[in-house]
């Protein structure tokens, strides 16, 4: 069964092959970018993006665009 999580201040269903961070990055097509992920009000590490999904999780995802 799937986890909702709160992702970026709304409601979101984990599919269940997505247990980690990183694999939710990757399923939200945002693996490649430079990113600030905050896990329950604590930013994580890029080494850390291992940490599993729990359900309840919060989970805030700031990408930066470039332009000009």
């Amino acid at each position: 069964m799937g986890k909702t999580i709160d992702l970026n201040g709304k409601s979101y269903s984990v599919v269940p092959e997505v247990e980690t961070v990183q694999q939710l990055l990757e399923h939200l097509k945002l693996g490649n970018r430079i990113l600030i992920v905050e896990k329950n009000k604590e930013i994580l590490q890029k080494d850390s993006y291992d940490a599993p999904i729990m359900d309840r999780d919060q989970i805030e995802i700031i990408h930066f665009v470039g332009g000009g």
